[in-house]
């Protein structure tokens, strides 16, 4: 009987896993065991034989003893993984798979010596497939001597490349081109992105698709001005030829996904605007609000980052799409990962991404490969072997979803290169001789995880922001004027554009209007008062304090109670008739000589008592 489900069934024994290969394979693993003559000649007598010499420990110990050092590591990594072998987490861990599981352990080819060893120990999937489990009896008995082996290691390095050479061409005319890294921190310019982003949103500036969501040109052109040093490469680069591929906006298209993905923002109408959780958020440390976006984004379902490798074709037709998994569970497999890497060292991608198959952390974008192809969709499909690899596909979602999303938020520092022939892995496959890159983040070389990212993913209580935040020395007047002394920050000019209007360069006024809004939304008095405390060395004004007083008052002086719908009278005759029935007088109020308002949730028992009078309600 076999031990695990039937796609992955490992044989109990060493008996029944002989009794499922080739008459041929038992008759050269018997000679490979000594058996002696009179040999048998039936399949069944043989595996028997072979069983009961190999239940001898010290010819056990003999075969482990002849295995050289990767073929032990090999036999380890299985028993100690239920018997399986996974050859795609040994090569990611290891670097390279012993001769014998290179290729499938046809019954055709010869027996010799060193596969004698390993037929021994190991057995195929299926009877000419690739060695694939430990039969379960001998797995136990090889865990005796044979000790576990190392858990997989994430490489890291404190020191950058300041250049990197990469092959540009083919054949004859390939050469070597010599590029310079560049170097992004991300922790203040994400600090900064998020409070400009924001104030373009208060300002009605970004406009979205109502159907799609996704952000219009001028928007991410707007955004993209804003950003701190900049997006990553030239959002408004164009192409010299038709063919070209020129990367586009990163970051600049990832925030307004972001916003809405963490409440911070809501569609009205085909423009964004602040949620009451957005306006609540400009008080608040950028830091806590940048935590609350990533665990948001790890839940969302709005996009998935996979359909931003847009040379891979075949993701929105229907059967694709339903191939695709679920975008959840890949960030959190992602996330997970991300928790290994030590804060502060910088982790090569290649190494990252070896790492999560080394340690099992697996994820899979597509249930079908078949789905997806690349110009054509016969000749180009993914489908084909060597067009699916972790690389392609997974590797390219990993890409996106670090230097889009993830270093957006601040959580990664990031080194990277143009995309252009960074990752020439996919030029093998069909129609790709013209393509520079296949993702826009081929690029993507080094990434860091720092302290904010640290913070984000749990692995730090508390976070400490880089440096000093900036403090614009201000001056508050009686006339509610607040002056700066020096240009603010993109944090300070939002918190100002919240409860003031600009008047002037450096210069605000205290707004009746925008302190409401702010204070309806949940904003705090509180933290206005401590901001520009911090910021003028004097007490505020005695005019200016009375003020915040008076609206702070104000600003809960009125409370929802519920829709009402206005009922208009033929004449006021009939308004009187209807409050003098005590039926009708519970549901409404009078409302002048005419009017009468009604709960909304009285509407049916109003309508009931108007009729019992011999009046007619219409729309």
């Amino acid at each position: 009987m076999r031990v695990g489900s039937p796609f992955e069934a490992v044989p109990a024994t060493l008996l029944e896993a002989l009794q499922e290969q080739n008459a041929e394979v038992v008759r050269q693993l018997m000679k490979a065991v000594s058996i002696p003559k009179p040999q048998p000649t039936r399949k069944a007598d043989m595996a028997q034989a072979i069983a009961e010499r190999m239940a001898d420990d010290s010819l056990l110990r003999d075969i482990w003893a002849q295995l050289d050092a990767l073929e032990q590591m090999a036999v380890r990594e299985a028993i100690y993984n239920h018997g399986k072998f996974d050859a795609t987490k040994f090569q990611a861990k290891h670097g390279a798979v012993p001769g014998g599981f290179r290729r499938r352990a046809s019954y055709r080819r010869p027996v010799d010596g060193a596969s004698a060893r390993l037929r021994l120990l190991f057995v195929p999937s299926y009877r000419d497939g690739p060695l694939a489990f430990v039969p379960a009896d001998l797995a136990a008995r090889l865990r005796e001597f044979a000790n576990p082996p190392p858990e997989a290691a994430l490489r890291t390095t404190d020191q950058l490349p300041e250049t990197v050479s990469i092959l540009v061409g083919y054949g004859a005319r390939e050469t070597e081109k010599t590029l310079d890294v560049t170097v992004r921190r991300m922790e203040r310019a994400a600090a900064n992105d998020l409070r400009a982003v924001m104030r373009l949103v208060s300002e009605g500036a970004i406009a979205v698709s109502a159907k799609t969501r996704r952000p219009s040109a001028a928007a991410v052109r707007r955004i993209a001005e804003a950003l701190h040093e900049g997006d990553f490469y030239d959002p408004f680069a164009e192409k010299k030829r038709k063919w070209d591929q020129v990367p586009g906006p990163i970051r600049a298209f990832a925030w307004p996904w972001l916003l809405q993905a963490s409440g911070l923002a809501r569609l009205r109408g085909a423009r964004l605007e602040l949620s009451r959780k957005g306006r609540e958020s400009l008080t608040m440390p950028a830091h806590v609000v940048l935590r609350g976006v990533w665990q948001s984004w790890c839940g969302s379902k709005m996009l998935d980052e996979f359909s931003r490798v847009d040379q891979i074709k075949g993701q929105q037709r229907g059967k694709g799409r339903r191939g695709l998994t679920a975008v959840a569970e890949r960030r959190y497999v992602i996330a997970e990962a991300l928790c290994a890497c030590p804060a502060g060292a910088w982790v090569a991608f290649d190494d990252f991404g070896r790492f999560m198959r080394a340690a099992s952390l697996n994820f899979s974008v597509t249930k079908d490969p078949w789905d997806l192809y690349l110009f054509d969709q016969n000749y180009g499909s993914l489908g084909y072997d060597g067009s699916h690899n972790w690389e392609i596909i997974e590797g390219r979602y990993l890409l996106c979803l670090l230097l889009e999303y993830v270093a957006a938020i601040g959580m990664l520092d990031v080194a990277f290169v143009p995309p252009e022939h960074a990752r020439p892995d996919f030029h093998h496959m069909w129609g790709t001789d013209e393509m520079a890159y296949l993702s826009r983040y081929d690029g993507l070389l080094h990434f860091r995880l720092n302290s904010l990212g640290a913070y984000c993913l749990g692995l730090a209580e508390e976070y400490e922001p880089p440096g000093v935040a900036q403090r614009t020395a201000m001056q508050v007047f009686a006339d509610r004027r607040i002056v700066a002394a020096g240009a603010p920050s993109v944090e300070e000019a939002t918190i100002l554009d919240t409860f003031a209007t600009p008047e002037a360069d450096a210069v605000w006024r205290l707004d009746t209007e925008r302190i409401v809004l702010a204070l309806e939304e949940g904003g705090d008095l509180d933290a206005l008062r401590s901001f520009l405390a911090e910021r003028d060395g004097q007490p505020l004004p005695e005019t200016v304090e009375g003020f915040l007083e008076r609206l702070g008052r104000g600003a809960t002086a009125l409370k929802m109670r519920g829709e009402a719908i206005l009922v208009e009278c033929a004449g006021a005759d009939v308004a009187t008739k209807l409050m003098g029935d005590s039926r009708v007088a519970k549901t409404c109020l009078r409302a002048g000589e005419r009017h009468i308002v009604v709960r909304a949730k009285s509407e049916r028992a109003f309508r009931n008592a108007a009729r019992t009078m011999g009046y007619g309600l219409r729309d």
